[in-house]
C-alpha cells in the first residue's frame, strides 16, 4: 500500500553511512517531529545532527508541504561538525 490515498507519503532519512529510517508523514507534519523521531531511533542528540534536503538545511518549523517533499524523497542526516 502506498498510503497516498490517506494523505500520507513515505520519506526516509539517511545517515552518512547509508542507513535509512523510513517515516510515513502528512504534508502538515512539522519536520521537527521527524527529526526528533530519527534521533531517538538512532540514539543521537537532536543538536548533534544536521538535516539536509537537496543540499539545503531543513528547519524544524518547516512542514513536509513547505519543503514540497513527495513519496520516496530522502533527507540526509549529517553529524554536526564541531571545529576548534
Amino acid at each position: 500500500m502506498s498510503g497516498e490515498g490517506d494523505g500520507t507519503i513515505q520519506i526516509s532519512v539517511r545517515s552518512e553511512d547509508g542507513h535509512e529510517v523510513h517515516f510515513r508523514v502528512r504534508s502538515t507534519t512539522q519536520m521537527q517531529k521527524v527529526m526528533r523521531a530519527y534521533c531517538e531511533r538512532v540514539g543521537s542528540s537532536l543538536d548533534a545532527v544536521r538535516f539536509l534536503f537537496d543540499g539545503e538545511r531543513v528547519r524544524g518549523y518547516q512542514t513536509v508541504g513547505v519543503l514540497a517533499l513527495v513519496s520516496g524523497d530522502t533527507i540526509d542526516a549529517m553529524v554536526e561538525q564541531v571545529g576548534a
